[in-house]
């Protein structure tokens, strides 16, 4: 498998329109080509949340590699349905696990493993793993919350970059992701100030009608 972190690759928007389908294929052990997507699309969200969580780069994708590990071996021992559970919900405990791994890992006198507001280097530890390791916890799916969101979001302006011309979507970005002003979108893109608000609008519809798709998908 490829680093997360370094991975650049994104996701056919097939499979951003479909998601439940894509964890469906993954039953087929041999289909390489449902894996890849899969890793496509989730290994840099879950990379995100490991690094919030407090692991280091490496620890982090120590982390998305064994999940992706374990989600693999679940799937083909069949030990998750889509039919009486949250695919979203099962993939944060098989998250939260390798996180938790990963942090029992270090070594006690690691200057990772002492956080500024604990005491002693043991119950800094342990106090460490104790806020991710309870399920009931609420740290990790804070974390996961929010970045499940930036997830949606980036999936969604995969989608819509596919739906509106290219000038469109340069000047939304500029415009509203890069927070550049209406007269810097104006001065390096050539284009009027009616032209950037209406590719705002136009696209940002788009946009936030995707993700409402995105976001009832039942996975």
């Amino acid at each position: 498998m490829a680093t997360a972190q370094k991975s650049s690759e994104t996701p056919e928007p097939r499979f951003l329109e479909t998601r439940k389908s894509l964890i469906e294929r993954l039953d087929n052990w041999e289909d390489t080509q449902g894996w890849n997507e899969f890793y496509r699309i989730y290994s840099q969200f879950l990379f995100r949340v490991a690094r919030k969580a407090g692991l280091t780069e490496q620890e982090a994708n120590e982390a998305v590699q064994e999940t992706f590990i374990g989600v693999a071996k679940n799937l083909r021992k069949k030990k998750f349905d889509t039919s009486i559970g949250s695919f979203k919900a099962w993939l944060m405990n098989q998250t939260r696990w390798r996180i938790v791994d990963q942090f029992r890992a270090r070594k006690p006198d690691s200057s990772f493993a002492r956080p500024r507001d604990y005491g002693e280097a043991g119950e800094r530890r342990t106090a460490t793993l104790d806020r991710f390791a309870d399920p009931a916890g609420d740290e990790l799916t804070k974390i996961w919350e929010r970045e499940w969101k930036e997830n949606l979001t980036d999936m969604a302006l995969r989608t819509v970059k596919t739906k509106v011309s290219p000038e469109q979507y340069q000047i939304f970005y500029c415009y509203v992701i890069k927070d550049w002003s209406t007269q810097k979108v104006r001065d390096h893109l050539g284009v009027s100030a009616a032209q950037v608000y209406l590719a705002k609008h136009r696209v940002g519809r788009l946009i936030k009608k995707e993700i409402s798709k995105l976001e009832k998908q039942p996975i």
